[in-house]
């Protein structure tokens, strides 16, 4: 039998599996890392992995490059389709125009820079070793 949270009408459920059956990340063990590792924040605060949710909670965690900032709508923690999945949060407004405007920032950075055609020979490698590690060519 399930433990029941606060308002006795849904079980209890850890961070760490409303992650994984939100399909922020693919496997449970990825959420535990990614919540170990400081990427996730609940309520603006660091947490653990086996730390209870409960709705209207603010949830950011980083994914890559992006950072989302969500509010949680419904607590699950069974995998569902996509389509429900997105059900159980709501990502602020806030977070999509950054996260929209990060992207619009990395697409025109990549246009900008340019890529060499080629991969550069042996002479070329040794000169790039110098050039960053100075004159004996090796890391420090």
């Amino acid at each position: 039998m399930k433990p029941k949270d606060a308002n006795g009408d849904t079980p209890a459920v850890r961070l760490d599996k409303w992650l994984w059956a939100t399909r922020f990340y693919k496997t449970r063990a990825l959420a535990r890392a990614m919540i170990e590792g400081g990427k996730v924040h609940y309520n603006g605060q660091r947490s653990k992995p086996g730390k209870t949710m409960e709705r209207g909670a603010e949830i950011t965690l980083r994914q890559g490059n992006d950072e989302r900032q969500v509010r949680v709508r419904a607590l699950s923690d069974q995998p569902h389709p996509a389509s429900d999945a997105q059900l159980l949060y709501q990502e602020t407004d806030a977070s999509i125009v950054k996260r929209e405007k990060m992207a619009e920032a990395r697409k025109s950075n990549a246009l900008t820079m340019s890529h060499p055609d080629r991969r550069p020979d042996k002479k070329e490698r040794r000169n790039l070793i110098k050039f960053k590690y100075g004159e004996s060519g090796e890391a420090e």
